[in-house]
């Protein structure tokens, strides 16, 4: 009887380990990874891997967003200018919802507006579907007959940090000053 009971807490032991070594993985990972293959503002493709060893500040938009889009990558200008430095270690990513207007060519002429380094990514619409299900955004077409071509867009407007591995770091709500972002940025640097 006592072999058994000694056999069951040996066997309950090593379960337990496994199991709390599993946790202790799964806690260290991020919860996602930036995954895209889209083709930036000056006609090259580009994927995750083309930034690796660099952290990401990964914002999705339109060009023709009246403010919320302007106003953060002002922000994200900000930042990088605020790092010094540091900013070679930092890539601020600028990813279209908006395929049907914001072609190469029109990201070419807005991202340098913002003088930050922005690498502008569009795709087809499939891409920029593909690229939307691997993070967690939002974004959806809205007619507007005053709009710029009769629509705008909604959409998430989150601010997201990835690390040096593309996984998951942080994200800053619209609105966050540049000052608390890069005060967050540069601890993690």
């Amino acid at each position: 009887m006592f072999a058994g009971v000694a056999a069951f807490v040996f066997v309950w032991l090593l379960l337990w380990s496994d199991y709390r070594a599993d946790l202790a993985r799964a806690e260290d990972e991020p919860p996602f990874f930036a995954d895209f293959e889209m083709t930036d503002h000056r006609g090259m493709v580009q994927t995750e891997e083309d930034f690796k060893g660099r952290w990401m500040l990964v914002f999705f938009g339109f060009t023709n967003c009246p403010d919320v889009c302007p106003t953060t990558l002002s922000e994200v200008a900000a930042v990088m200018e605020g790092l010094g430095d540091e900013a070679a270690k930092v890539q601020p990513v600028f990813i279209t919802i908006d395929p049907e207007r914001d072609t190469p060519m029109a990201l070419a002429e807005y991202v340098p507006l913002f003088d930050a380094g922005i690498i502008g990514l569009t795709g087809t619409p499939e891409q920029i579907a593909a690229t939307s299900e691997t993070f967690p955004i939002f974004f959806e077409r809205i007619e507007e007959a005053t709009a710029p071509g009769g629509y705008t867009m909604g959409h998430t407007s989150h601010l997201f940090l990835f690390d040096t591995q593309a996984g998951f770091a942080d994200s800053w709500p619209y609105g966050t000053p540049a000052e608390e972002i890069l005060v967050d940025l540069r601890e993690r640097i």
